[in-house]
């Protein structure tokens, strides 16, 4: 009994040796394979590294409400992913940064007379002729302004026909005559017109024409072989994009047809883009899809944010009437529909909007000068403005490259669109009395304008110098949509859409 307990320990405790010997075996073979599998792996990404296609260029866009420079964001930020409070920043696509470019030195010339936002203008000769845009949201412009190349000066200001747009127009000249076709009737995000009209510029005589077959916001519109096309925009609900193109026979300020003509549809449809003709043949750039719309039920169409998706296509259309692709643009740009001048033999862009921002989801305004080589077909960034901005208002002359109005940036930091206040000096009133006058008899501002025959902007109140003044503290500038007074009367215009009504110049060089 003894003897056979004793043989039964032995066996026990050879089992537990061979299961001992049999675990490290396979700890040492484990350890061999991970060693392997890790000089492979490394192998691999290395292979792999040298494979891989050039990467695009990115950013690293920091939280502004950390008190980090953009360096340690980037550290900060790739530090621990698991942790989101520990994310700092983020890998962007370079379409929301700057495109390097050489700092141009832009020389401030003569202001506008008034803030214009997606306003509309024609250069022929010397002359700049800029057309209605918003003052504010609330408030539409529906004059023409002149400005005059050779002694830097705006005048000759004239009213537009009553049934004429007010922005998002189609516009174009054929050195004498502008044709001008449909359009957003009204401010805020109202509904567009069908209307169309042509200007004399030498006697500023209007004179109506056929009507587009349906309106549209901001198509594309340029003389070609005769004709006036118009295709794309935005279609009545202002979000929608249209494809369609139609065409109207056109001479000397004449329609010398009763209905417009179908033509070949656009490929990508949507308002905003750059329609030019050089060398007899038609190039469309840029533009978007989608648009603000008007709030369901609101009384004023107030302007509702939706989605928009910005492009950088190029097209062109050829001698058989199709439509071909080009090199596209450095980076997807809208709002340049007057944002352009032919140069050389190139195409020139001056600013415009990009994708929205994919953080703050605020969109990002454009401030770089592009050029499209039409021999080369290349792009190439040729300067910097002295701000983002867009929908501005282009014009050359003598080798200077001149742009006024539209809507900048919040600064250099900061391409969003600026949202602020500005002063503004109602300086030329007309009315017939003294201030001291006005006084004893207790009339408030609005019944002084109303003596004069006059009212204000809508949406606009009259303050007192030190009223506006203790609200912002930006330096005056005239509002000059009235004539001079002796009684000064202020008013804090909201500027939440309309940018400064200045105008610079630049050289250009041999570009």
């Amino acid at each position: 009994m003894g003897r056979a307990a004793g043989m039964g320990k032995h066996k026990s405790a050879r089992l537990v040796l061979i299961c001992l010997g049999l675990l490290g075996a396979a700890l040492i073979a484990d350890l061999l394979w991970a060693s392997s599998s890790s000089s492979s792996l490394s192998d691999y990404r290395s292979i792999a590294a040298d494979w891989s296609p050039e990467k695009p260029h990115s950013l690293i866009v920091p939280n502004h409400h950390n008190n980090t420079t953009p360096h340690q964001a980037s550290l900060l930020g790739t530090a621990d992913k698991d942790k989101k409070d520990a994310v700092f920043g983020r890998v962007l696509s370079a379409t929301f940064a700057d495109l390097p470019g050489p700092e141009l030195k832009w020389e401030k010339m003569a202001a506008a007379p008034v803030p214009r936002l997606d306003g509309a203008a024609i250069q022929i000769k010397n002359l700049l002729f800029v057309f209605a845009g918003y003052g504010t949201i609330d408030y539409v412009h529906s004059h023409v302004d002149i400005y005059n190349f050779s002694d830097n000066s705006w005048g000759g200001r004239f009213d537009m026909p009553k049934g004429m747009a007010h922005s998002h127009l189609g516009m174009a000249t054929d050195g004498r005559y502008i044709y001008v076709v449909t359009g957003q009737y009204g401010p805020q995000c109202r509904g567009p017109t069908a209307h169309t009209f042509v200007l004399d510029t030498e006697t500023k005589q209007w004179r109506d024409m056929p009507p587009l077959p349906v309106p549209r916001y901001a198509p594309a519109t340029q003389l070609w072989r005769g004709r006036l096309h118009v295709m794309g925009g935005s279609k009545e609900n202002r979000h929608t994009p249209g494809l369609e193109h139609w065409s109207l026979a056109v001479k000397d300020g004449k329609a010398l047809e009763k209905a417009w003509r179908t033509e070949i549809p656009i490929p990508r449809g949507g308002p905003h883009r750059a329609c030019i003709v050089v060398d007899d043949r038609l190039y469309v750039i840029g533009g978007q899809e989608g648009d603000f719309m008007a709030k369901p039920g609101s009384p004023i169409f107030k302007c509702s944010r939706r989605n928009e998706v910005v492009y950088s296509d190029v097209y062109m259309l050829d001698d058989e009437m199709k439509w071909k692709v080009l090199p596209p643009m450095p980076k997807p740009d809208s709002h340049i529909e007057f944002a352009w001048v032919v140069v050389n033999n190139s195409i020139i862009i001056v600013g415009g909007t990009t994708d929205k921002h994919p953080n703050t989801k605020k969109m990002t305004l454009v401030g770089e000068v592009l050029q499209f080589q039409l021999d080369t077909l290349k792009w190439s960034v040729v300067g910097k403005l002295p701000y983002r901005v867009k929908t501005t208002l282009v014009g050359i002359w003598n080798g200077w490259l001149y742009f006024t109005s539209g809507q900048r940036d919040k600064g250099p930091e900061d391409p969003a669109p600026r949202k602020q206040y500005y002063c503004y000096l109602a300086n030329r009133v007309t009315i017939q009395m003294y201030p001291t006058a006005a006084a004893e008899r207790g009339s408030s501002s609005k019944q002084i304008l109303a003596d004069a025959g006059l009212q204000m902007p809508g949406g606009l109140k009259w303050l007192t110098r030190s009223q506006c003044y203790r609200r912002h503290s930006h330096d005056p500038t005239r509002l000059s949509d009235f004539t001079r007074s002796p009684i000064e009367l202020w008013t804090d215009l909201p500027r939440n859409q309309v940018g400064r009504a200045f105008t610079f110049v630049r050289r250009l060089s041999s570009t």
